[in-house]
């Protein structure tokens, strides 16, 4: 963050300053809503979440350096009130962009959002200073966080930008405008509250592309119809990525490795160079390409682009997380969350990587698919059975047991299990030397400690 006084800060976020001795106090580093993460000289924003309210953290996070707290009432330490800490923020990081304008790119999608942005991180930073969005936070609170890491030396943000809702992104990009804007894909993820088929997903998703200058560049999705149909709503440049022959920026020869690893040709205007990523399954190629189109915009060339999409390793936890253990069994972590689509990929994925060894799943719901949540929980059972994983655990009541119901009817060895300490003990129990097993489900089955349970056992 470059730095900013206090009084700097209020201006910015119309914030009244409270028990604040020295108006002219620099803050220098970068905000935080963890107490436990605070840095020295940062700023604590104070948010009411649903399991505690940051307000009562304050002191704390004064006392492990925090220069003062946007806060929404005085906190007995030097705070700067506002009426919506969260409308503050973004204000704040609106400001900061004022001030040092660098690229910003927005990438949006319904899957891969997080590993097309680590990628085209790791990418860009090869050549330019570069902030981009850390884990997950892609919304309201986190977006204008990760805004806050800027500097004056930055010269790439990259910011992943998620919507549950219509409306987010245009708020979004309200905070931050982006040069560059990167849509993914088009599927069912938060399907419950944007509407009734990916007709009202593309709707919020092409917010983004509505947002792009006239000289910007939209970054679209030739594999995808739903993301094709954006071109219409935005005047930027139009750059094709993907599969198809009217992409510009595309992979030839794709093929795997033995780990289920991809490498292909890519073809991009400035010429071709070979990949070969370090991540699993062939789904990774579009995120690869996906984050060479934006690279491609910003005038690196195919070498370039190459060079870094094969150096470059997986940043974020709970996505394809392979982890070998002693005994010979290899625990696929793919539990940050799910949908039908992630759902599908992820299943592809730790059946390749399994090749001819003995495949357990565990899984369990995926939030947010309306009405017809039933229906794709079976889908996901009849996969299972598709791809002839051996063993399939369930994990939760409800949705989850139509996916065990459709995997038993077709064959599959089934366990049925209500939490995740019984899902341990029974995938535990239940694994023998030499097996991949894939863990996967929404966010809030909690099913990540599940992963990291196996993947720590017999160590």
């Amino acid at each position: 963050m470059i730095p900013m006084t206090l009084d700097e800060i209020a201006r910015a976020c119309g914030a009244s300053p409270h028990d604040v001795p020295d108006p002219g106090a620099l803050v220098t580093a970068p905000a935080a809503v963890d107490s436990r993460e605070v840095t020295p000289g940062g700023l604590f924003a104070a948010t009411a979440g649903a399991r505690t309210d940051g307000h009562d953290h304050a002191a704390a996070a004064v006392a492990a350096g925090a220069v003062a707290v946007l806060a929404a009432r005085p906190v007995g330490v030097p705070a700067l009130v506002v009426a919506d800490v969260r409308l503050a923020l973004g204000l704040l990081a609106r400001e900061l962009l004022r001030r040092i304008s660098p690229t910003v790119i927005g990438l949006t999608g319904s899957v891969g959002k997080t590993t097309t942005k680590d990628l085209l991180a790791q990418v860009l930073e090869r050549h330019a200073a570069t902030v981009a969005t850390d884990r997950s936070y892609n919304n309201e609170l986190g977006l204008p966080l990760t805004v806050l890491r800027a500097d004056a030396a930055t010269r790439h943000l990259v910011l992943e930008m998620g919507a549950s809702r219509k409306g987010d992104l245009t708020y979004l990009t309200g905070i931050a405008p982006p040069q560059v804007g990167l849509v993914l894909n088009v599927g069912t993820a938060h399907l419950e509250r944007m509407g009734t088929g990916r007709a009202d997903v593309a709707e919020a998703k092409g917010e983004l592309v509505e947002a792009l200058p006239a000289d910007g560049y939209a970054l679209l999705n030739a594999d995808d119809p739903y993301v094709l149909g954006m071109a219409a709503r935005t005047e930027a440049q139009i750059l094709l990525y993907g599969r198809s022959p009217r992409a510009r920026v595309r992979a030839e020869r794709v093929r795997m490795d033995e780990r289920a690893r991809t490498a292909f040709e890519l073809v991009t205007p400035s010429g071709h160079a070979p990949v070969a990523l370090d991540l699993i399954g062939e789904h990774q190629v579009s995120n690869a390409l996906a984050a060479a189109a934006v690279a491609t915009a910003l005038g690196l060339d195919a070498a370039e682009i190459a060079d870094g999409l094969t150096a470059a390793r997986r940043r974020s936890a709970g996505r394809l997380q392979i982890t070998e253990r002693p005994d010979g069994v290899t625990v696929v972590d793919d539990a940050y969350n799910a949908n039908p689509e992630s759902m599908r990929a992820g299943l592809r994925a730790a059946k390749a990587l399994a090749g001819v060894r003995r495949t357990v799943a565990v899984l369990g719901g995926m939030g947010q698919q309306a009405d017809a949540s039933r229906a794709r929980h079976a889908e996901v059972g009849r996969l299972v059975a598709g791809l002839r994983f051996d063993v399939l655990i369930t994990v939760g009541t409800g949705d989850p047991l139509a996916t065990a119901e459709a995997a038993r009817s077709s064959g599959v060895a089934v366990h049925a299990v209500e939490d995740v300490t019984e899902a341990i003990e029974l995938a535990t129990a239940l694994l023998e030397p030499g097996d991949v097993v894939f863990v996967k489900a929404s966010s809030e089955y909690g099913l990540g400690a599940c992963a990291r349970a196996l993947a720590t056992a017999n160590q």
